[in-house]
């Protein structure tokens, strides 16, 4: 009788833990099943990352292109201005609501594939949520707007893929961005050149700020 009494004491003892592994796995399961939900569109070959790579933050972006007016054989024509370009991605996805500021800066933590020498400044992505940040080079050749269904806007900037050539944790070592391998932006609306007002020597040296939005994929190593 004791030793029934003491076998019914010890399964109600494991009842408790045995529940909280049965909850910790399925918070575990939801988790990955969360992180699946991420798809990126289908898109060329020239802007899909490598095997091996899946998407895990998605940012929609707002904001702005920078070009110069600078001097041609013929005249003048509006040229991107590299350290012009400013957004800010809004990422809602399973249990992350925050912004991306995306802007350009130098890279100071630079990794394997980091070109030779840096340039003065490159495409930066910071998180409002942990300060940790990645910087990335282009991959030609972009997609020309209006050519896929996945950058289907005739007239705006192109679609590309972006490789992380760089990466800092936050100031409380958060690592959220430094998990990046590659950045896909597709989707592109506006953003394009002017069509005038850069024509003749008298313009060179304007400025011009044109709205884009986009969507911007942040893939990891599987």
């Amino acid at each position: 009788m004791k030793q029934n009494h003491r076998r019914q004491l010890n399964e109600t003892k494991r009842f408790p833990s045995l529940l909280v592994a049965a909850l910790v796995m399925l918070g575990f399961t939801g988790t990955c099943a969360a992180a699946k939900k991420i798809k990126p569109p289908t898109t060329p070959a020239a802007i899909t990352p490598p095997a091996g790579n899946s998407a895990f933050l998605k940012g929609i972006a707002e904001g702005t292109q920078g070009y110069v007016c600078l001097p041609t054989t013929t005249g003048a024509s509006w040229t991107v201005n590299a350290s012009r370009p400013e957004a800010i991605l809004s990422v809602s996805s399973p249990g992350k609501h925050f912004e991306i500021t995306h802007f350009l800066s130098p890279v100071t933590n630079p990794n394997e594939f980091a070109p030779t020498p840096l340039p003065f400044g490159s495409p930066t992505w910071r998180s409002a949520r942990d300060g940790s940040l990645v910087w990335a080079k282009a991959l030609t050749p972009p997609v020309a707007s209006g050519s896929d269904p996945s950058c289907p806007n005739t007239g705006a900037i192109p679609c590309l893929l972006l490789q992380a050539i760089g990466s800092k944790t936050g100031p409380r070592g958060g690592n959220l961005m430094t998990q990046t391998t590659f950045i896909q932006r597709s989707n592109t609306t506006g953003g394009a050149a002017p069509t005038s007002g850069c024509s003749v020597p008298a313009d060179v040296g304007k400025q011009a700020l044109v709205p884009y939005t986009a969507d911007y994929y942040f893939f990891r190593k599987n």
